[in-house]
């Protein structure tokens, strides 16, 4: 039946012809990792950085306060349970050292040791995180 849709002759002819707008198969992407998931897995890790501000690297150095892996996962794991909880600037109180962290952008403003701590108040924060 040529010049028919369903056994009727239409009074115009579709946009493609009378069979129709072939459909486009997607792109698929190439054997390595698309630019997509390269953006997506560079985002997901700048999100679970830790940013150190000028003050805070100074303080560190000045108060000779040394953070290895352990003590930076400590952190993290901090930080993302005073997140999750919906705080956003938060002294986070380890053993030998507290932190001010703002939750937002993830960076420690400044720290304090042990000896500083105790002398000091703390302003400005919501919320508070005890790691042992």
């Amino acid at each position: 039946m040529p010049g028919k849709i369903d056994g009727m002759k239409p009074p115009f002819i579709p946009i493609g012809g009378l069979g129709g707008i072939p459909s486009r198969k997607p792109d698929l992407p190439s054997a390595g990792e698309s630019e997509f998931s390269k953006i997506l897995l560079d985002k997901m890790a700048d999100e679970k950085r830790i940013k150190f501000s000028a003050h805070a690297q100074t303080r560190l150095h000045s108060r000779n306060i040394e953070l290895n892996a352990e003590s930076m996962e400590k952190l993290a794991n901090a930080i993302n349970m005073a997140q999750g909880k919906g705080g956003h600037d938060s002294l986070i109180l380890m053993p030998d050292v507290a932190f001010i962290v703002n939750l937002d952008n993830r960076t420690v403003v400044t720290a304090i040791d042990n000896d500083t701590m105790k002398q000091n108040v703390f302003t400005n924060i919501d919320s508070a995180v005890v790691v042992e």
